[in-house]
């Protein structure tokens, strides 16, 4: 897919906010809406061929075995992906068939929503999803976003396509994917005022980076290799060194596996992320929510490579109750052993003054290798 294509379907997606929720909701929260459905779009596409595979498999559970608890891994082996949907919806066939009332098209979506699997369940609730549905059914536009992203001259599928017009549409990559997630966090970021670097990190940045990192040792390469990025926002990083990793005209062209781990602390960053991983077949529960700083998610877990754009200058003071107590730092991923005058191994604090934490992430790297 060329960039030409990516930003056709940026701006289509762009025009989506202000022809259907200009009325809604402030300008520089579009992305509270658009976001979410370009991963539930995406989602739902992938879904879509086996979706009858997946009733299939729901129905042998229920009606002939008997299960009253489904079992997870037929549903994955059935959808083909680490995700499933249980309900009777897809997105077409919510639009398809709608009525004008708002309220039943609420309650069908929100069957819908049910109907995924616990890890995508997850991912819609750090979206907020579920009450962006109600206030846009309360505003009398969710007909209008639904019908937008189902459009017949939109392609969010992996799947060439052709228009009604018959122009072929050409398929979005899983790495296309990623391109146009992050071309739109970067205009959303831009229309919030949002500080550079804050929920991304540039593509040129980032394949800097793996240079730096994989380039001395591209003929040393481990067989099967680890990558972790302690603050990894939407997980371009991550999925931007593997394909380094991975590209099989690349100077590596690595054939063993690549697994990716990463902790972020922005809910809706974090589910972009996630649901990033699954569509790109990654593991999606490598990916963790919440403080690297508070919580030790990975103790005792070390990775070949790490890769990271941490947050410069952001004070850790609400942080410090699980760092240290009183003067003493109790999390060992902060302390140091160094000698003293007469060559007695010590610990030692590593810690910066309460305004600036980056190095904190540095020495959780540290740790980790």
């Amino acid at each position: 897919m060329t960039q030409q294509t990516h930003n056709k379907l940026v701006s289509f997606i762009w025009s989506i906010a202000d022809d259907c929720l200009r009325d809604v909701y402030v300008r520089g929260k579009y992305c509270d809406v658009i976001l979410p459905m370009v991963v539930l779009r995406r989602l739902d596409a992938l879904l879509e061929p086996t979706k009858d595979a997946v009733m299939e498999e729901l129905a042998f559970q229920r009606d002939e075995a008997g299960f009253t608890e489904w079992d997870e891994s037929g549903l994955r082996e059935a959808s083909g992906y680490v995700f499933y949907n249980t309900s009777k919806w897809t997105l077409q066939k919510l639009h398809d068939t709608a009525t004008n009332s708002q309220q039943i098209l609420q309650a069908n979506f929100e069957d819908y929503l049910n109907g995924f699997s616990p890890n995508v369940k997850e991912i819609i609730e750090k979206f907020k999803l579920k009450s962006q549905v109600r206030h846009m059914a309360s505003k009398d536009v969710l007909l209008d976003v639904l019908e937008k992203f189902t459009s017949p001259y939109i392609n969010l599928t992996p799947f060439e396509k052709e228009d009604p017009e018959g122009r072929k549409m050409p398929a979005l990559s899983n790495l296309g994917m990623g391109y146009v997630f992050e071309e739109l966090i970067r205009k959303f970021n831009e229309e919030n005022n949002e500080e550079a670097g804050e929920h991304f990190t540039p593509r040129e940045v980032i394949d800097l980076m793996t240079h730096l990192v994989f380039d001395p040792i591209k003929d040393k390469m481990p067989p099967v290799m680890t990558i972790y990025d302690p603050a990894c926002g939407s997980g371009g990083m991550l999925t931007e060194a593997q394909n380094f990793i991975k590209d099989e005209e690349g100077l590596i062209r690595a054939t063993g596996d690549v697994y990716l781990y990463g902790k972020e602390i922005n809910d809706e960053t974090y589910a972009i992320c996630k649901s990033d991983m699954m569509i790109k077949g990654n593991n999606p529960e490598n990916i963790r929510v919440g403080s690297t700083l508070s919580t030790d998610e990975f103790a005792g877990t070390t990775f070949d490579f790490m890769l990271s754009n941490p947050p410069y200058g952001k004070s850790w003071s609400s942080e410090q109750k699980y760092i240290k107590d009183g003067k003493d730092v109790i999390d060992p991923r902060f302390k140091i052993t160094l000698k003293n005058y007469w060559g007695v191994e010590e610990d030692a604090d590593a810690i910066p003054r309460s305004s600036d934490g980056q190095l904190l992430f540095l020495m959780e790297m540290v740790n980790k290798m």
